[in-house]
């Protein structure tokens, strides 16, 4: 399962299967998965752009994917995430950061280090002092999500916090930059 690099271009290419493997990945309906169409094309042309797919080696199917950019006041994350922070917090994590917008793996394809590897390759060699995301916090610490973010060492900013339009709660989770993992993990 070939892991590759891809530039805005290729994500808007694929997008249907980028919002096939979000859909599955996260058990979300097909209509909220519509509305996801226009936000992540969108995503494409922010600063710091980056992302990763894993595909079958056969047949070309999109098996994972993951991408990010620079977090900047205005967009919309940031702007939720710092109203919740304390000034030194918002400038310690905010400040100069890589926001990890989507990673994702097919169900099918779970358990086999490839969201590992996605995550570390988004992340090796980024610019940034930090990187922070958010992910649903049910069912917390059981999924593989969050262990593989542990894993990488991530920790706590914030917990139990909501966005708008969303009843889940959600964790925000951050580590600081660069990753060097043959010592951490």
């Amino acid at each position: 399962m070939p892991l590759i690099s891809w530039g805005p271009d290729d994500l808007i290419r694929r997008l249907d299967d980028v919002l096939g493997v979000y859909g599955a990945a996260m058990s979300y309906p097909a209509d909220l998965i519509l509305t996801r169409r226009t936000f992540v094309a969108g995503h494409t042309r922010r600063p710091g752009f980056r992302a990763v797919a894993t595909v079958d080696d056969n047949d070309g199917t999109l098996l994972g994917f993951g991408y990010g950019y620079q977090s900047s006041p205005g967009q919309w994350w940031h702007e939720q995430v710092k109203g919740a922070l304390s000034q030194p917090d918002y400038t310690g994590w905010l400040g100069d950061c890589f926001e990890l917008v989507e990673l994702h793996v097919a169900p099918g394809a779970q358990g086999h280090g490839t969201g590992y590897q996605q995550l570390t390759a988004l992340l090796s060699g980024l610019p940034q002092r930090t990187v922070l995301l958010s992910t649903p916090e049910v069912p917390r610490e059981a999924s593989r999500a969050w262990r593989l973010y542990r894993r990488v060492g991530f920790r706590d900013v914030l917990r139990d916090f909501h966005f708008p339009g969303d009843e889940r709660p959600f964790a925000v989770l951050g580590r600081t930059l660069p990753l060097e993992l043959s010592s951490e993990v």
